[in-house]
């Protein structure tokens, strides 16, 4: 039979092992978090094959389907 001393020191003891477990796994979150948003820059970064004009990259692509596709989009005035 345990005492209740005993006792009080397994529960510091289990209760050191929870504290320690829950410090490494906030740690991974972190880092985890913070790789993220250096991936998110990274994709977000000026690249030369991101085109910032809509029509430009539709009339260099598809061409005559572009043309053909939009040529009636005045007419509702």
């Amino acid at each position: 039979m345990q005492t209740t001393a005993e006792r009080m020191a397994l529960i510091r003891q289990a209760a050191e092992k929870f504290k320690a477990k829950q410090k490494v796994q906030a740690k991974f979150k972190r880092d985890e978090s913070t790789q993220k948003v250096h991936e998110l820059d990274k994709h977000f970064e000026r690249d030369e094959r991101h085109w910032n004009d809509a029509p430009r990259y539709a009339n260099d692509y598809y061409g005559e389907v572009y043309r053909q596709t939009t040529r009636f989009d005045n007419d509702w005035d």
